[in-house]
């Protein structure tokens, strides 16, 4: 099964890190991620910038808001997403309650929804070949 597991941290927190500790700390990352690999569990993966650099979209009285910067009170916002792939749910969680991302902050693991991403491929397919 495929799962995303979006991983959360808290920016004041990480920049109250030194340079040495956040480099030691995406080491460790790095490090348990060719762990994966090397498993055949990650598909791929992406950081995302600070969220000074957010829009967030909205559908409010008949139109789209735009709201620039951080859109939520809490303190955690998402960093990055890893795809990986697991036996189940259970093997999800096994897997990344190890990585050491999990220190600085959640993780939330979600299945993949297969036959959605199907379609979305079969239409992505359609418009390759016009």
């Amino acid at each position: 099964m495929k799962f995303v597991c979006l991983g959360y941290y808290n920016e004041t927190q990480w920049n109250q890190l030194s340079a040495a500790e956040q480099a030691t700390l995406m080491d460790n990352c790095f490090a348990y991620d060719d762990e994966l690999r090397r498993g055949g569990h990650i598909l791929g993966g992406e950081a995302l910038q600070s969220i000074q650099n957010t829009a967030t979209l909205r559908y409010q009285n008949g139109q789209v808001v735009v709201t620039d910067g951080p859109f939520t009170e809490t303190k955690e916002q998402i960093g990055g997403l890893l795809m990986l792939e697991a036996r189940d749910l259970n093997h999800a969680i096994q897997l990344m309650s190890l990585h050491p991302g999990v220190r600085n902050g959640p993780f939330e693991i979600r299945p993949v929804d297969e036959a959605i991403n199907a379609q979305f491929e079969a239409r992505n397919q359609s418009f390759q070949h016009r």
